[in-house]
C-alpha cells in the first residue's frame, strides 16, 4: 500500500479549522490555513473586517483590532497545528499556560489581512511551547512566545 502524501501547499479551509478547534464566531480568529509542516510550523490568516463585533467598542471612531485578539489568533493558528496529530480533536481543548515576550509593533485595522506564522519550539506529550509572529503586508505587527496544554474536554468541564 502506498503512503498518501499531503498536498503542497497544505491548506485547511474554515470547515476544516472548525473540525480542529472548538471556537466559533465571534471568537474564531483563523479564516484559513495556508500551509504547514506537521509538528514544525504553520501559516494562517485572519481577515480583519469592519463587521467584527469588537469594533463596536474598540474604538468606534478609530477602529483598532485588539492586541490580545492578535495573540489569541496566533494561539488558535498554533492550535490547528497541534490538533492535526491528536485523535478526536473535537474532544479536546487547548489552554494557555503562559504568554511571554509579547510585542505590538503596529496597529491592525479593518481591511488588513493578518498573516500568522507559528513555529513549535518544543512539544512534549500534551504541552507545546511556540513562537508566533503576525504580519500585515509583510510588516511585523506582533510577536509572542506562548505555551499551551491540550486537555480532554470532559476533564476541562470537571474543573470548572
Amino acid at each position: 500500500m502506498s503512503e498518501q502524501k499531503e498536498p503542497n501547499p497544505r491548506t485547511i479551509d474554515i470547515l476544516g479549522i472548525q473540525k480542529l478547534l472548538p471556537h466559533r464566531y465571534p471568537i474564531l480568529l483563523v479564516d484559513r490555513i495556508l500551509d504547514y509542516e506537521r509538528r514544525q510550523w504553520i501559516k494562517g490568516i485572519k481577515n480583519i473586517s469592519m463587521g467584527e463585533q469588537v469594533f463596536q467598542g474598540h474604538f468606534p471612531k478609530q477602529p483598532i483590532f485588539p492586541g490580545v485578539l492578535i495573540v489569541e489568533a496566533m494561539a488558535q493558528t498554533a492550535g490547528c497545528l497541534v490538533t492535526l496529530d491528536i485523535p478526536n480533536p473535537e474532544d479536546k481543548v487547548m489552554y494557555f499556560m503562559s504568554i511571554d515576550g509579547v510585542k505590538f509593533r503596529k496597529p491592525v485595522v479593518p481591511g488588513d489581512q493578518l498573516l500568522m506564522e507559528i513555529k513549535i519550539i518544543t512539544m512534549k506529550r500534551n504541552i507545546a511551547k511556540m513562537r508566533g509572529e503576525a504580519f500585515v503586508d509583510g510588516t511585523k505587527v506582533a510577536e509572542a512566545e506562548f505555551m499551551s496544554m491540550v486537555v480532554d474536554t470532559a476533564v476541562a468541564e470537571k474543573t470548572q
